[in-house]
């Protein structure tokens, strides 16, 4: 079987290669070039996928599911009635997937992390293949793979690879719970536990510009946002400090979401702990909506979800509700918070960290 599907791509290859479409990415691009190879087969998406490659995708094979942990392309994807969509940290549902599809992912640990998961759940025979950006690190895929079997690189082109492979050896059983990374934080003579998974911000360290969000908030009370929670350092150490806050929790990404939720239980907390692409899926009465925003998008930079989460936040906040956040003092906030509440006040600053604050 591997010796066939090899066969099949080499051909391919020195046949004239489509044009690319600028509508998707480069990796989507260079897997296009292969849609030949994807025929007959029933094929798992995974990773770093970020358009709508699956959709044409799924015109050349037999079906094409799609799983992924941001909210923000799940949500997009389910308009779609060609490609089946699942949003979660483990994929758990009942397949008939023989080749798994996967984006490589930003963060290493992130990528063994969804091999192990795909590799135990559709098992040996699965064929696989591996596209991304080569600044990402995707030659690792060649090493990270040996324990379950062989793959190569069979093309190159867009700065990106091109890897195929095959389970042939019986994966070990995966658990969830195994892939939490724990350690501890100490502020204000209060510890708290912290639970993350991999690719999750704040992965095995208190983030210093989170400290010095922490550090400008006064007493809270109310409904409280943690905004982008990561791994629910900023939302834990706020309930711990504050008891009496009703704290929410909201990230677009699924591994974030388990990841708060973990921390939050290991802290005997409890919380509203949900997934919501900005503001999508949140209520519009919170007191206080507090924020260490991240603006990556995959390995590229996007400030996007950040703008819309200050431009829109007086209307997700109660009568004299307050935002806090903090930014790299690069980045040019105040306009966007003046523009929205009418002025903006800046907390604290250092050589590298901004705290804004702003009162509806």
């Amino acid at each position: 079987m591997c010796e066939n599907r090899a066969s099949l791509l080499k051909p391919y290859l020195q046949k004239q290669r489509p044009s690319f479409m600028s509508a998707y990415t480069a990796p989507s691009q260079i897997a296009q070039r292969q849609l030949e190879y994807f025929n007959g087969k029933h094929v798992l998406v995974a990773g770093e996928a970020e358009d709508m490659f699956p959709v044409e995708l799924a015109q050349h094979c037999e079906s094409v599911s799609v799983f992924t942990t941001h909210y923000g392309y799940y949500r997009t994807l389910c308009s779609s009635p060609s490609v089946q969509c699942y949003f979660n940290a483990e994929f758990n549902e009942k397949t008939n997937a023989d080749m798994v599809l996967l984006y490589w992912p930003k963060a290493k640990a992130e990528a063994e992390f969804l091999l192990a998961m795909l590799m135990d759940k559709l098992g040996t025979e699965t064929e696989i293949v591996v596209v991304g950006e080569n600044r990402s690190g995707i030659k690792s895929i060649e090493k990270m793979f040996k324990p379950y079997g062989v793959i190569k690189k069979y093309d190159s082109a867009r700065r990106c690879s091109f890897y195929w492979g095959i389970c042939s050896e019986k994966p070990q059983p995966f658990e969830l719970k195994q892939w939490f990374k724990s350690y501890k934080v100490q502020y204000k003579n209060t510890e708290v536990e912290i639970k993350s998974l991999p690719g999750v911000f704040s992965h095995g360290e208190f983030d210093i510009g989170s400290r010095l969000l922490l550090d400008n908030l006064q007493e809270l009370q109310g409904k409280v946002l943690d905004f982008g929670c990561g791994a629910g350092v900023i939302g834990t150490v706020i309930s711990k400090l504050n008891p009496a806050v009703k704290i929410n929790m909201c990230d677009v990404s699924a591994l974030a979401i388990a990841s708060s939720k973990a921390t939050l239980e290991a802290n005997g907390l409890s919380g509203n702990v949900f997934a919501s692409d900005v503001y999508s899926d949140t209520d519009s009465d919170y007191q206080f909506i507090i924020s260490n925003p991240p603006f990556h998008s995959g390995l590229d930079t996007s400030y996007s979800a950040t703008e819309t989460l200050l431009a829109d936040a007086p209307k997700h906040l109660a009568k004299s509700g307050e935002l806090y956040i903090v930014a790299n003092s690069f980045l040019k906030y105040p306009p966007i918070i003046e523009q929205a509440f009418g002025h903006c006040e800046t907390t604290d600053k250092t050589s590298k960290f901004t705290i804004y604050h702003a009162k509806s």
